[in-house]
C-alpha cells in the first residue's frame, strides 16, 4: 500500500503522522511510505532520518496527496487538504466532527473515507488512540493554568503549590477519565489541593484508591460543579463523551461568580468545550480573559510538546496503521470491530451517530455499508 505523511499546518502544529521506526516497520514489509519533507524538522527528526527507514521524501503535500491511498496524519484535515482529499483516498488521523459542521461536509463531498482516532475502541470499551494525547493534555493542562495564574498573563498572582506558611491553590478538575487522573497527578505532585468530579462511583472509587489522601472525590451534580467552580482557582474541563460535543457542565453565571483572576483550561474544546465561556484558541494566542477569568482553550495543546506526543500517538496508532496497510481498508475495518468504531465518513456517507445527532444530519453505520 502506498502510505502518505504530510507536514501538518495547523496553527503552531509540530507533531508528525508517523516516526521513522515505524515506517521502517510499513516499509521492510513491502509497503511505500511518502513523507513531505521536513515534516518532522521541528521535533528533530530529519529528512534523513526518514529516507534511513525508507521512506520517499516528497517535495510537498500535493506529491503526498497524488501518491498515497492512506493518509496518516495528526490533526483534522484544514480547508486546503481537504481539497487534496480523493475518493481513493482513506484518512487516519483525529477529527473531532461533532461540533465541525464544516470539515464533516467537506469531508463528506471529498468521496474520502475518514477513521477518526478518537472514536476508534478495544475490548475494554477504552479509547486508545485518545488515550496517549489525553495522558500528555492532563498534564500540560495543569502546567498551562498554573502559567496562567501569574499575573503577566492575567492570574491571581498565585503559585499553585503555595509555600511554608501559604495555602496553595485549589483546582477543580470535571471528569475522571485520562485526562482528568493525569490532571490531577500533576496537581496534586505540585502542592495544590485537588478535587475531581465524575458520575461514576465506579470511577471515583478507583480515583480514591489511586490517589489515596491526595485528592478529594466528588460526585458531579449541578451544584457539586458549582460549588467546586467557585472555590478553585483553577478549574480543569476535562469531559470526554465518545465522537459527541462535550457538554456545557459550567455555565456562564458560574463563571461569573468565579474567583477574579482563576484559570480554567478547558481540555474539552476539541469537541467544542465543556464550558460556556469558552472559545478555541492556538498556541500563538493561548488564552484570553472572560468574566475576569483566564481561559486557556488552545486545541492542538498536545501540539506544544510535540516530540513527546508523536512519538507517544506513534506507538499507539501503529499497529492499526500496520493492519490498514495488510489487509486493505475495507478488509481491516470488516475484521476489526474496533478499528470500525473509528470510522466517521465512509464513500460519501456519514457514519457516525454523534456526530449526526449533533448536526442533525442521517447516518449510516459502517458495518450496514460494508454488508450492501
Amino acid at each position: 500500500m502506498k502510505i502518505g505523511i504530510p507536514k501538518e499546518i495547523k496553527n503552531h502544529e509540530s507533531r508528525v503522522g508517523m516516526t521513522p521506526p515505524g515506517v521502517n516497520e510499513l516499509t521492510r514489509l513491502g509497503h511505500q511510505v511518502f513523507v513531505e519533507t521536513n515534516a518532522g524538522l521541528n521535533i528533530g527528526i530529519t529528512d534523513l532520518n526518514y529516507k534511513q527507514a525508507g521512506a520517499v521524501i516528497a517535495n510537498n503535500a500535493e506529491e503526498v496527496f497524488n501518491y498515497a491511498e492512506l493518509i496518516v496524519k495528526v490533526k483534522e484535515p484544514q480547508i486546503e487538504e481537504i481539497k487534496k482529499l480523493q475518493p481513493k483516498h482513506t484518512l487516519f488521523t483525529y477529527l473531532h466532527l461533532a461540533p465541525d459542521p464544516s470539515q464533516t461536509q467537506g469531508l463528506l463531498n471529498s468521496g474520502a473515507k475518514a477513521i477518526a482516532y478518537e472514536t476508534v475502541t478495544d475490548q475494554l470499551g477504552s479509547l486508545p488512540l485518545l488515550a496517549p494525547m489525553s495522558e500528555v493534555a492532563g498534564r500540560m493542562a495543569v502546567q498551562a493554568g498554573a502559567m496562567c495564574l501569574e499575573i503577566k498573563y492575567g492570574g491571581r498572582g498565585m503559585l499553585l503549590g503555595g509555600v511554608p506558611g501559604v495555602t496553595p491553590g485549589k483546582v477543580a478538575i470535571i471528569g475522571g477519565g485520562v485526562v482528568g487522573s493525569n490532571a490531577a497527578l500533576i496537581a496534586a505532585g505540585m502542592g495544590a489541593q485537588v478535587s475531581i468530579l465524575d458520575n461514576s462511583i465506579a470511577r471515583l472509587a478507583h480515583l480514591d484508591f489511586q490517589f489515596k489522601s491526595s485528592i478529594t472525590t466528588l460526585f458531579s451534580t449541578n451544584q457539586s460543579i458549582r460549588d467546586a467552580v467557585l472555590e478553585a482557582d483553577m478549574v480543569i474541563g476535562a469531559v470526554l463523551l465518545p465522537g459527541a460535543k462535550a457538554p456545557k457542565l459550567v455555565t456562564r453565571d458560574m463563571v461569573k461568580a468565579m474567583k477574579r483572576g482563576s484559570v480554567i483550561v478547558d481540555v474539552a474544546i476539541d469537541q467544542g468545550g465543556c464550558i460556556e465561556t469558552s472559545r478555541p484558541t492556538t498556541h500563538e494566542e493561548p488564552s484570553y480573559l472572560e468574566e475576569e477569568v483566564v481561559h486557556y482553550c488552545v486545541t492542538n495543546m498536545t501540539g506544544g510538546v510535540a516530540r513527546t506526543s508523536t512519538f507517544a500517538l506513534n506507538n499507539a496508532t501503529l499497529p492499526y496503521i500496520l493492519m490498514l496497510a495488510e489487509l486493505g481498508i475495507e478488509k481491516a475495518v470488516m475484521t476489526d470491530e474496533h478499528l470500525a468504531d473509528g470510522v466517521n465518513v465512509w464513500n460519501r456517507t456519514l457514519t457516525q451517530e454523534a456526530v449526526a445527532a449533533a448536526q442533525g444530519l442521517n447516518f449510516t453505520p459502517v458495518r450496514e455499508l460494508l454488508i450492501h
